[in-house]
């Protein structure tokens, strides 16, 4: 096993881990940090998958401008009552363990039974796909009209949290 495996399996641990707590904790500023800490583990997947300038879009654009705009939006909707949160399991609760226990287990049987032609295949795809030109031929022909609406949905997003906040102060 080479460190790149290594270094794959911790960040990918990080990874999960960091999402588990993400969706577990009740304060949402320590929810929206732990966040972070899961983007900054998604970067360094990139890396070892050969993809650096997908790595390094994933802490500019997500772990910088897209958390801000998460905690303008928590600040600005004030998450503070508690009260309204409750604990009981009900059936989606039970029905979403179920279906988290089966993906861990495809998952797991993915990583025990992928041999070692199959990562260095997926290697050399990787190396190509991860260039700057590669991405930049794909964003501004085939995916022209996604990448547009993305920035449309960004703006509706922070209208209407900028609308409900001035509701509350009325």
């Amino acid at each position: 096993m080479t460190l790149g495996h290594i270094m794959f399996y911790v960040l990918g641990a990080g990874g999960v881990a960091s999402a588990l707590l993400v969706v577990t904790r009740r304060n949402p500023i320590i929810s929206a940090l732990y966040l972070i800490v899961n983007f900054f583990c998604l970067a360094g997947l990139y890396l070892t998958l050969n993809a650096q300038f997908i790595a390094v879009i994933q802490i500019i654009v997500y772990a910088g401008a897209i958390m801000v705009l998460f905690l303008f939006v928590i600040m600005l909707l004030n998450l503070g009552d508690d009260r309204k949160l409750s604990d009981a399991i009900t059936v989606r609760k039970v029905v979403g363990a179920g279906l988290t226990l089966g993906l861990f287990m495809e998952v797991l049987y993915i990583l025990l039974t992928a041999g070692p032609a199959d990562s260095e295949r997926a290697e050399a795809a990787g190396i190509a796909l991860g260039t700057v030109e590669a991405i930049g031929a794909q964003l501004f022909t085939t995916f022209l009209f996604p990448f547009e609406v993305t920035s449309l949905i960004l703006t509706a997003a922070i209208v209407g949290a900028v609308v409900m906040a001035k509701k509350k102060l009325d």
